[in-house]
């Protein structure tokens, strides 16, 4: 009986997937039962492997469990807290350019953004020389946190967190009962159901409202997170077609771009250059990165490719700033035809790059996530 609700949820989530209104090719439906299959992985992990007296952390999406176009320079944990309890969080700082938390009153819905109860990052922490840090708090209500760990270079050292709760540390959770099984059941279930509809809704809030092929300028991201600022929007490019963004190079330190399918996930960042950071993007001579983002590939090092999406997301990232990120700062997009972007790089002879070296970039982003993710 436990199963069987659980199983009538995947059917539910499944009959989501089938007709989601974005689906018009046998890909895109492939690409949303493998989004699925992610989807029931996470939720099943998170529902049996929680206790709401024994907090844990968890990474509730990851380049095999996405969601909300995940960012592919960023390893997310979190937890459930309870309010009117103590709780520890204890970690090493790692090399990555930041660490931030957040606190959040609720959980996102289709309907729904929860609210921000704070957000900060690790310079308010007061870390040793060794790296180590402990914070305590008390959240008022009952609550969602989320740390996020940003990389803006790929070869740094990943850190290591814990959290416990301070009135339960050193025992242990009640044996298994029938009624806690099934509850983990249908939250699993519950969890797999809702998860689908809300990654489907959030971005007609806050990406397909933009004029198609253009991006916003930088705003302070949406959900409250500490010293982020964000440009959006959605892309819609034949064959035959590209788009070249332009911005400049910054002075925040963690400057990241990707592209999102239209389930509201990341593309393959491990195996194709979908995604570039401050470290991995290419630099021009006078100051500014322009990236090109196609179909095809152009023999650029800044090609960001789509694996055929025609339709999809576009996210900009700074964070870890000191000061706003000004609108000339932000990104302009111009489509233009394949054969036309040589015309539109002022600096082409300095983006290209061989076949074999792009290769190569492939082969140390491989390398670099094996290193830094855990499946």
């Amino acid at each position: 009986m436990y199963v069987q609700d659980f199983l009538d949820h995947i059917a539910a989530a499944e009959r989501l997937v089938r007709e989601a209104p974005h689906v018009e090719s046998e890909a895109d439906l492939l690409e949303g039962l493998q989004y699925l299959a992610g989807c029931i992985a996470a939720c099943t992990r998170l529902a049996f492997n929680y206790d709401r007296d024994h907090p844990f952390l968890h990474s509730g999406t990851g380049p095999f469990t996405k969601m909300a176009l995940d960012n592919p320079d960023t390893l997310y944990f979190g937890t459930w807290l309870h309010a009117g309890h103590e709780y520890v969080v204890t970690g090493t700082r790692g090399t990555t350019t930041d660490l931030s938390f957040q606190l959040l009153g609720g959980e996102y819905t289709d309907d729904n953004v929860p609210d921000n109860e704070f957000a900060f990052d690790d310079r308010e922490l007061d870390i040793a020389d060794d790296g180590t840090f402990e914070w305590r708090f008390i959240p008022r209500t009952d609550a969602q946190l989320v740390i996020r760990e940003v990389y803006n270079d790929w070869s740094a050292q990943r850190g290591a967190f814990a959290i416990a709760r301070s009135d339960t540390a050193g025992t242990a959770p009640s044996a298994l009962t029938p009624e806690l099984i099934a509850t983990r059941y249908a939250t699993a279930g519950k969890h797999l159901t809702r998860r689908i509809r809300t990654w489907l809704s959030f971005p007609q809030w806050f990406y397909l409202n933009v004029e198609v092929n253009t991006l916003t300028e930088p705003r302070i991201t949406p959900g409250g997170l500490a010293t982020q600022y964000s440009s959006v929007g959605h892309f819609d490019l034949d064959q035959g077609q590209a788009m070249v963004i332009t911005l400049p190079a910054s002075d925040a330190p963690y400057l990241g771009f990707q592209l999102g399918s239209m389930w509201y996930i990341s593309l393959d960042y491990i195996n194709h250059q979908t995604s570039l950071n401050g470290t991995q993007a290419q630099v021009d001579p006078d100051g500014m990165i322009r990236i090109v983002v196609a179909h095809e590939n152009p023999g650029v090092a800044n090609w960001v490719e789509t694996l055929g999406h025609r339709r999809g997301y576009l996210q900009f990232r700074w964070q870890r700033t000191s000061r706003q990120i000004a609108g000339a700062e932000g990104p302009i997009a111009e489509v233009v035809d394949f054969d036309a972007i040589p015309s539109r790089l002022p600096y082409f002879g300095h983006n290209t790059i061989s076949s074999d070296d792009y290769r190569t970039r492939i082969a140390l982003r491989q390398n670099q996530i094996s290193n830094r993710m855990v499946a």
